[in-house]
């Protein structure tokens, strides 16, 4: 049912007096959940989101999401102030990254062709009754859509393949990233007022238009559109499409080194789809995050991972004097014998464990990584949970491991359960995985370690699991990280972060970096050279990594009678290490884990034996 534009809006917020009733019962209440919300909005018989969101002003804490702080389009429609006020920011270290993502813009081309369709159809129909004012605007519009579009079509490309070959996935997209300058000269669209456009598109809601127009010509019982060349394609909405599009247009007005314009061209498939994609990458965040500093009394940013710390100054706050940078670290609050993390450089049989790129899919290492967690559960009381680089290298050590038989010694002695692809079953497998463990205290405390039961969890460094889930006791007696979770060099994205961080401050790297800029990227060999000839970006790649490692080991030791083994299960980790291309991991590990690091082992009969001592000495002062 179509809504007319006077039943617009939220429908509970007709009487102002239920508003301030709601208002009222807040304010004599204390700190209130969203469920305690909803009911009080029920209750009272008026919207619970607008209600509490018209309290912003009143309040003395306010807790929301790093979007609704750092955006100014989110502060002012949530009226929030921040003069005076004191920003508290956890989980910092993501900060840098978390903003600039906020304002990359992405269009594909199927939302360009569905703009354009409608754009058209609408300007065909209404040209006659459209003022001169609107006419030009819209084919404004029409015409940048169709350069876009041009930009990505495949037609003329001579690197396209016959579709018998897209399955391989070789060579079946070509990236390349120019400034934004560049970018609408190329399509020659520079000479165009992109701040006006986009004040017409606000203030004439031509996009409400366009897109209700479309729905209203389409066949109600047809759930497939049909393009102007004959081909079906699957409905995408006209309205999501346009907002993808005002994103892009907003970007052009950035500053040219503000990011940079990501073009993916994609080889169409055999129905003739065209994955392509346009995407703006910002690569600064110091601009947008002074509107916060400056405004605010002070700004605290908390996390377990901040260090480097430099790295994020220069990042976010380059111009702040060092005076005005006060930076505060202590020791962990569990004593050091209540922790074990040891540099795991070979298994059992004496194979070196090397799970780079290159070799960690050898059969021999993948064996060698089983044979080390049949070890462990003879071992380890209660959990392990293993992290891998990525979903796809777990599914893969998993089928081989299934196989040879090793799950199946694993699983005499503990359950196996895997992190879901979807975060939205995780919490599921972690009730399971806690309730298998909190079995275990129902049992005599007395018995033999190695006869112990328990379970396995595999999870992937990223996810969810890795980020922010709360593994103590016995739901992480034992760490195991597998490798060293570099991001993708192949990732075009990544690079240009890495050479705009090279570029800080350092007219060199500008010069001896410009030829990345010219040729396509988006291979790994291209993201080794740019790394091999950086400095600063190549401490940012390394830290990437590290801190992905930090935020994963650091999901056990969660209060101070809480003890867990830390296995850095990699040869790179070792101190006599010769296999590293980067830093030591091991500087970049918290303070508190470094101190007490055993960064090198004879074989794994030592670290069996440590392994067995330390549970033995930590379950008997815990009894």
């Amino acid at each position: 049912m179509c809504r007319t534009k006077a039943s617009s809006g939220c429908p509970m917020l007709g009487k102002p007096k239920l508003q301030k009733n709601f208002r009222s019962q807040i304010s004599q209440r204390g700190a209130l959940d969203i469920e305690d919300l909803v009911h009080l909005g029920r209750n009272v018989g008026t919207c619970p989101y607008y209600g509490s969101r018209s309290m912003v002003q009143a309040a003395d804490l306010i807790v929301l999401p790093y979007q609704s702080l750092l955006s100014k389009s989110s502060r002012e429609s949530l009226g929030l102030a921040l003069k005076n006020s004191i920003v508290i920011i956890d989980e910092a270290h993501n900060l840098a990254d978390s903003l600039i993502s906020m304002y990359d813009s992405k269009i594909t081309y199927s939302q360009l062709e569905n703009v354009h369709h409608h754009m058209e159809r609408y300007f065909e129909r209404f040209w006659s009754l459209l003022g001169p004012g609107n006419r030009r605007y819209i084919q404004t519009l029409i015409l940048v859509t169709r350069a876009l579009l041009k930009l990505l079509h495949n037609e003329e490309a001579p690197y396209a393949e016959p579709c018998k070959n897209i399955s391989t996935g070789k060579n079946s997209t070509l990236d390349y990233s120019m400034a934004i300058n560049d970018f609408l000269f190329s399509l020659n669209i520079d000479n165009i007022n992109f701040v006006k456009l986009l004040q017409y598109i606000k203030e004439s809601n031509i996009m409400h238009k366009v897109s209700g127009y479309g729905e209203r010509i389409i066949n109600p019982r047809n759930d497939l559109g049909m393009k102007t060349s004959g081909k079906c394609y699957e409905k995408e909405s006209t309205l999501s499409s346009f907002r993808a599009l005002a994103d892009m247009l907003l970007s052009f007005i950035n500053f040219d080194g503000d990011g940079r314009m990501v073009i993916s061209k994609n080889k169409p498939t055999c129905f003739g789809e065209n994955g392509g994609y346009i995407k703006f990458v910002m690569l600064t965040g110091e601009k947008i995050f002074s509107e916060v500093v400056d405004q605010t009394h002070a700004v605290v940013l908390a996390g377990g991972t901040l260090q480097p710390i430099e790295e994020t100054r220069e990042r976010l706050f380059p111009w702040l004097p060092s005076s005005q940078l006060n930076f505060f670290s202590c020791s962990h609050i569990v004593p050091p014998e209540s922790v074990l993390p040891m540099a795991v450089s070979s298994g059992p049989s004496g194979q070196p464990f090397d799970f780079s790129y290159s070799s960690r899919s050898s059969s021999a290492i993948v064996k060698e990584l089983g044979l080390l967690l049949c070890n462990l559960v003879t071992v380890v009381p209660e959990g392990i949970v293993v992290f891998f680089s990525s979903f796809d290298y777990e599914e893969q050590v998993h089928g081989l491991w299934k196989a040879s038989g090793i799950l199946d010694r694993i699983m005499k002695k503990k359950r196996i359960f895997r992190e879901p692809r979807n975060n939205t079953d995780v919490e599921s497998v972690l009730k399971e995985y806690k309730e298998n463990i909190d079995a275990l205290s129902k049992k005599d405390p007395q018995q033999n370690i190695s006869s112990s039961s328990g379970a396995v969890l595999f999870a992937v460094v990223g996810g969810k699991i890795s980020e922010g889930i709360n593994l103590s006791d016995g739901m992480g007696r034992c760490i195991v990280m597998v490798g060293l979770p570099y991001p993708s060099p192949s990732d075009i994205e990544l690079m240009e972060r890495v050479k705009h961080i090279e570029t800080l401050g350092n007219s060199n790297s500008i010069k001896s970096l410009k030829f990345y800029n010219e040729v396509p990227s988006g291979d790994v060999e291209t993201g080794l050279e740019i790394l091999r000839s950086c400095k600063r970006g190549k401490e940012y790649y390394e830290n990437l990594c590290m801190k992905a490692v930090n935020q994963s080991i650091g999901r056990a030791i969660r209060h101070i009678n809480d003890y867990a083994a830390i296995l850095l299960v990699d040869v790179r980790y070792s101190s006599n290490s010769s296999k590293r291309s980067f830093s030591h991991p091991a500087d970049k590990l918290p303070k508190w884990i470094k101190d007490c690091l055993i960064s090198s082992t004879e074989n794994y009969g030592e670290v069996h034996r440590r392994l067995h001592q330390f549970f033995k000495l930590n379950r008997k002062m815990g009894q």
